[in-house]
């Protein structure tokens, strides 16, 4: 678990990157990922990777939303 929280900043990263690369190709039509990696393996692999780093930051925007159940009832009961 700590080895995950050490990467959390890199799978940020990747996931605003290929959130912003997702809001240039709506916008243009330019794809920035696959003109860097080509649409092959390599495309796939970056969004699989930015994908798996999204899902590592559900448990802390559950907690946030407080969804988690772990806390007490606003009435104390």
């Amino acid at each position: 678990m700590e080895y995950i929280k050490r990467l959390e900043p890199l799978f940020l990263l990747l996931v605003i990157l290929v959130a912003l690369n997702w809001a240039v190709d709506a916008l243009f039509d330019w794809n920035a990922i696959k003109e860097i990696f080509g649409s092959g393996t390599a495309a796939d692999v970056v969004y699989v990777i930015a994908g798996l780093g999204a899902l590592t930051f559900i448990p802390k925007l559950m907690d946030e939303l407080h969804l988690t159940g772990d806390h007490a009832h606003p009435r104390g009961t």
